[in-house]
């Protein structure tokens, strides 16, 4: 099991030597029992980190921002960060380093091994507690996540699978490949669903039934970009749903405006957001790292991790490519070997 005192003093010792400037970890949430995502910048802030199955987010995603704030300040601090991260967590760092967004002398992975089993759906637990407020939620070996609620805090244990994220069910590397130091057991492969489970299934339709299934979720998005937002690979400085690069002046003409090139609109009607979701995906192949926040934080509930995991799932099977395992390999489009398919470009 993980030890939590243990990364507590690992990232209270960086913090005091000055090896890092701050730490990206997780804080108990003042709302409910699911952690927040904080960062640390003093010895005595280290004692508030927690571990546990609530530890949703992907933290990578501070360490782009915190790349875009260095970028833009004058004095930029150029230590390293320190980052408290999952073995989804370190693939999106991996892909970072790959693309050379970063270097790895830049940050300091605290690894932390999800051992048996991952982190919890805060839905499927809210529909497993009908109605109830958990008020802890802690991990219970493999088979089993241990639940207590509000006004009542004896401890129920939960079959794991009833109440992990998708991403858990599927994943194949539950302890970080890239770190400074890894907490936890190491663990081989789990024995829930298999690799890219759910995207099987969404083939086993015909084509009339998937595209009427998408349709349906297009037509529910809201354009609030969230997806976008919380996505650590979506670092362009320009969207394609985006005109940054477009300057209206006082002599900009009503026609100019108009005619002015437009990828994609930002109107939510299904076609537009079909082109919008269906781009990032594409933008997204053989970067995308399945650690499913796009869909955790979509208010409509999109099963947005489908569409990425299917183009995961044809990088691996005809390329044998998984984003973000080695970092000294080149990124999928930017590479080609002999023996890849499509005998045609060569």
């Amino acid at each position: 099991m993980v030890n939590v005192e243990e990364i507590r003093d690992y990232a209270a010792n960086l913090l005091k030597k000055g090896e890092v400037k701050s730490v990206l970890g997780f804080r108990r949430g003042s709302a409910s029992a699911f952690a927040e995502p904080c960062t640390i910048t003093d010895v005595g802030e280290a004692t508030s980190l927690v571990w546990d199955p609530t530890c949703l987010n992907n933290l990578t995603l501070y360490l782009v921002k915190d790349r875009k704030q260095q970028a833009a300040a004058k004095n930029p601090d150029n230590r390293p960060v320190g980052i408290v991260a999952k073995g989804c967590d370190s693939r999106a760092i991996g892909v970072l380093l790959q693309e050379n967004y970063f270097k790895r002398e830049d940050v300091v992975v605290i690894g932390v091994s999800c051992e048996g089993t991952g982190v919890v759906d805060p839905r499927k637990l809210s529909a497993k507690l009908k109605g109830r407020t958990a008020s802890r939620v802690t991990f219970g070996g493999a088979d089993g996540i241990n639940v207590s609620v509000y006004g009542d805090e004896t401890e129920t244990v939960i079959p794991a699978r009833e109440i992990l994220a998708d991403r858990c069910l599927e994943c194949r590397a539950a302890v970080p490949a890239l770190n400074d130091v890894v907490f936890g057991e190491a663990v081989g492969a789990r024995e829930f669903d298999e690799p890219f489970h759910a995207a099987k299934e969404a083939e086993s339709l015909s084509a009339d039934e998937r595209w009427a299934t998408w349709e349906h979720h297009f037509d529910r998005c809201l354009r609030c970009f969230a997806c976008r937002a919380v996505c650590p690979m979506c670092y362009c400085p320009e969207c394609v749903v985006d005109s940054t690069t477009f300057v209206v002046t006082l002599g900009t003409s009503a026609e100019e405006k108009a005619n002015r090139i437009r990828w994609c609109e930002r109107s939510a009607n299904t076609s537009e957001s079909a082109v919008y979701h269906l781009t990032r995906t594409i933008h997204l192949a053989g970067r995308c790292i399945d650690c499913g926040e796009c869909e955790r934080v979509c208010p409509v509930n999109i099963p947005l991790r489908l569409l990425n995991t299917k183009l995961e799932k044809e990088a691996f099977e005809m390329f044998e490519y998984q984003a973000g395992h080695d970092i000294e390999q080149a990124s999928l489009l930017s590479s080609f070997r002999d023996e890849d398919p499509n005998s045609f470009i060569r």
